[in-house]
């Protein structure tokens, strides 16, 4: 196996771990506590969830209470703060297509010799400052933000009880009616949607696309498995922050490659 596919299958292996992480270690239902209380517990509790409650309480009473408002204004706030790296992600993307020609002399010069046609790639890949990882960074960076919020549920009552377009936000999928199981569909959906839109801008140019297809399609399953057995709040996250992340991406490669291709015929 590559390096390079060594390195995708760590991907998908961290999100594997991150599921049973999630689905195996809730509290107890009788573990709920106030928002304050969180102030006297552990190093997480105290300097992590205990903000990310209170900032989602304060959302919350800024729209009536519904803290499916306030879930979205945090996707809002998170993404855009996260832009930064999304903008380093759509750099490489496209020195990658620049330097498409050297790759295709490196795959056609070292066709017999697939270590050393990977070795000439990675130094290619630094001396452009190309990262064929990229993409993967706005991911790992949402996840303590996941996992702070998966805690905010099971230990903020009133996020736990509160219910958003008739589905409960501290209950998992699979333990309510038939149509809290469209969250998990909308979220294995625009997480498709969203891979299939960066996968689009690359083809051709990029060396691990065969690696990046088996994660597209594993990677929607996995999310709608994941969002089966977790509470209804973090399927809603997930689909708000692809919805931002699609619209994001649209502006950033679809309206960016229609006006390359407008431009043109001009040059």
């Amino acid at each position: 196996m590559s390096r390079i596919s060594k390195r995708s299958w760590i991907t998908i292996l961290t999100l594997v771990l991150l599921a049973l992480f999630l689905s195996g270690c809730a509290p107890s239902a009788s573990h709920v506590v106030d928002t304050a209380d969180l102030k006297q517990g552990n190093f997480w509790e105290k300097y992590v969830v205990y903000y990310f409650a209170q900032t989602l309480d304060t959302f919350a009473s800024w729209f009536n209470g519904e803290y499916g408002f306030a879930i979205l204004l945090m996707v809002i706030i998170v993404r855009t703060l996260i832009l930064p790296l999304t903008l380093k992600q759509y750099r490489s993307s496209k020195a990658m297509q620049a330097i498409q020609p050297e790759l295709t002399k490196i795959k056609e010069k070292y066709k017999d010799n697939p270590q050393k046609q990977q070795e000439e790639t990675m130094k290619l890949f630094q001396q452009h400052q190309v990262n064929p990882l990229a993409g993967c960074l706005p991911l790992f960076v949402q996840m303590p933000i996941f996992i702070a919020l998966y805690n905010s549920i099971y230990w903020n009552p009133a996020i736990r009880e509160h219910s958003f377009l008739g589905i409960k936000m501290g209950v998992a999928v699979n333990a309510q009616s038939w149509y809290a199981y469209i969250l998990p569909l909308l979220a294995a959906l625009t997480t498709y949607v969203q891979s299939k839109m960066m996968q689009s801008q690359q083809k051709g140019s990029n060396p691990m696309m065969p690696a990046m297809n088996s994660i597209m399609l594993i990677f929607p399953v996995l999310i709608f498995v994941m969002a089966l057995s977790l509470p209804a709040a973090l399927p809603i996250y997930w689909i708000f922050s692809n919805i931002y992340t699609i619209i994001q991406n649209y502006f950033l490669y679809i309206r960016s490659a229609e006006k390359d291709k407008e431009s043109a015929p001009a040059k």
